[in-house]
């Protein structure tokens, strides 16, 4: 089979741009013409293995940049949001939008934001009664969903913030770091009984932590406090560079980079890094290095794709009982449903019913691509009798041909086909026509209902 030819015509404006550079003086320092520059630019051409080696030489460049990005996440949301009923007509087919993510990613981001819109005005006029009256009934973003996609096209690493916590990490080491900063920026630490995982008055300098909380909750609400204290100018400016639409959207993701910085500032990218590599990506083993959580280890590891230095591209995922996503990241090709819970037959969901222990299954999505998934329960006790215990499922994963890297890929055969269980992100976009355990019938395909005959589904898919 010929290798796919490499169209990253945004990925290179993006490069010059980030560089400062006027085609002519990029085309020189690439050892191309302009005219030929130009074409790979507006996708006319394919980028050749000269300008790749070019990229990396001249401006050490990661390459790797050049065949990932925001396509295969364009894509996925777009053939999501085609799946909704309301587009009535065949959608386009995938080589469109293809197309659209790589030559016209803004336009694809104007699609999506309009199809999000209408879902929430849908859903307003869907409970009228609570809406009606208000002045405030107007159709906005959802704040919640706008700071999810932000950290979700940022491929969920923040490099300013990752780097300054690094350094922090330097200077403060150890699991005693976030005590001893604080100490010295004049805050008093006191231990409270009750729910309040954290509260800190700022008259008093005094940041209250709950008694209740596991060790590295503490630390991690301590770093989490040290960000706000004294990365407000870090933070801010990061903010004003998403142009966040809303107040409410400003201020979740502010908490989201104190968030990051703590995970960031707990584990630290190089040691971390090196660490997961020498124990082969064991969490336990890195839980107890850093002084972290099961799943904090598992969220840092689906961080770890700072340029030049990348580590395994995980997806990260943690759903509650009722199988809804509340938090999600792909550095992988799979991409999550937006809207509604994951595939019933990925085995993040009977991780419930084993609990402390970890659960492996290979899995195959519908493009034909395997993975190697990793779930664990990670529910979080309220530390008292009778407080209400938080019940949650995570999952991490990659590609199976990192399966090597990962101490969970031991005895697992991955060179058999049959053992790699068949799992899908959404029944309207799933092209699988024998899941016994669909809930919708596909977007794509014409059914045929046999009045006289049921099966497991009360019609057939056409192949």
């Amino acid at each position: 089979m010929a290798p796919q030819k490499l169209y990253a015509g945004v990925k290179l404006r993006e490069i010059r741009s980030r560089l400062g550079l006027t085609q002519k003086d990029f085309a020189g320092k690439l050892g191309v013409s302009l005219p030929y520059l130009n074409q790979m630019e507006n996708n006319n051409r394919p980028v050749s293995t000269s300008v790749v080696l070019a990229l990396a030489s001249e401006f050490g460049f990661d390459v790797t940049e050049l065949s990932t990005g925001d396509s295969e996440r364009l894509v996925s949301d777009m053939r999501e949001a085609l799946a909704d009923p309301v587009f009535t007509d065949a959608p386009p087919p995938l080589a469109d939008l293809r197309l659209a993510a790589s030559n016209a990613p803004a336009l694809a981001r104007a699609f999506l934001h309009l199809h999000r819109a209408y879902r929430q005005t849908h859903e307003r006029l869907a409970s009228l009664d609570e809406a009606l009256g208000r002045e405030d009934a107007r159709v906005q973003p959802s704040p919640w969903e706008e700071v999810r996609d932000f950290f979700h096209y940022c491929d969920n690493y923040i490099d300013a913030v990752d780097r300054t916590a690094e350094r922090f990490a330097e200077r403060f080491p150890g699991t005693a770091g976030a005590e001893t900063a604080l100490v010295e920026h004049g805050v008093t630490i006191r231990m409270i009984t009750g729910p309040v995982l954290r509260s800190y008055d700022s008259e008093t300098r005094v940041l209250s932590l709950s008694d209740r909380s596991p060790p590295e909750t503490r630390r991690f609400q301590m770093l989490l406090q040290l960000a706000l204290l004294t990365q407000n100018k870090l933070l801010e400016a990061t903010l004003d560079l998403a142009r966040f639409q809303t107040n409410e959207a400003r201020a979740i993701a502010k908490i989201g980079l104190a968030n990051y910085f703590a995970g960031a500032a707990l584990m630290p990218y190089g040691p971390f890094l090196k660490a997961a590599q020498d124990c082969r990506h064991d969490l336990e083993i890195l839980a107890t290095r850093f002084g972290a959580s099961i799943e904090q280890v598992a969220h840092r590891l689906s961080t770890m794709q700072r340029p030049g230095a990348k580590g395994i591209p995980f997806f990260f995922v943690r759903v509650d009982q009722a199988g809804t996503i509340t938090k999600r990241h792909s550095a992988t090709r799979l991409q999550f449903a937006r809207f509604g819970g994951a595939c019933p037959l990925w085995n993040v969901h009977r991780a419930f019913e084993t609990p402390g222990h970890f659960l492996r299954q290979l899995a195959e999505t519908p493009d034909g691509v395997k993975y190697l998934c990793l779930a664990r329960d990670v529910s979080k006790p309220g530390g008292a009798f009778g407080a209400p215990v938080r019940r949650y499922a995570i999952c991490l994963g990659c590609e199976v041909r990192h399966a090597g890297d990962l101490v969970y890929a031991d005895s697992l055969d991955v060179t058999n086909a049959a053992a790699f269980e068949p799992i899908g992100i959404s029944c309207r976009i799933c092209e699988r026509t024998d899941c016994h355990q669909r809930s919708v019938p596909p977007l794509e395909r014409r059914l045929s209902i046999e009045p006289f005959q049921r099966g497991v589904l009360p019609y057939r898919v056409e192949k």
